[in-house]
């Protein structure tokens, strides 16, 4: 049984993305993964995500970039960002940006879980 809810896990390093991805489908939701902001983007316009799970470092388009491509494009898809950093100006530019929580690795997998499912439940 999988959820209606679909939720893209964008980040750079496979096994953060595997781990999501079990967490996530053993909760029963839709999971798409993806290595990079680009390539996220690009599949976006296909089938948009009801939730996104985004690092905030990662080479090329940074989770940040990513964030303000999607406002670009007028889209309000709810963020849930990741980030091993505690640099407190990181938690002010995803706040700034609309995103919905940042959560410092590591998390646990409730926090994560709580997470998404209050993002998906904002969706209008």
């Amino acid at each position: 049984m999988t959820s209606a809810f679909r939720i893209a896990v964008v980040d750079d390093e496979a096994p953060v993305r595997t781990a999501l991805g079990r967490l996530l489908r053993s909760a029963h939701y839709d999971v798409a993964s993806f290595a990079s902001g680009e390539e996220f983007l690009a599949a976006f316009e296909q089938e948009p995500p009801h939730c996104v799970i985004l690092d905030i470092h990662m080479p090329g388009l940074s989770g940040l970039d990513v964030q303000l491509q999607l406002r670009a494009r007028h889209n309000p898809v709810p963020i849930v960002f990741i980030s091993a950093s505690d640099d407190i100006s990181v938690g002010v530019a995803v706040v700034q940006g609309g995103g919905q929580l940042l959560l410092r690795k590591p998390f646990s997998s409730s926090d994560l879980l709580e997470a998404v499912d209050a993002a998906v439940h904002s969706t209008p």
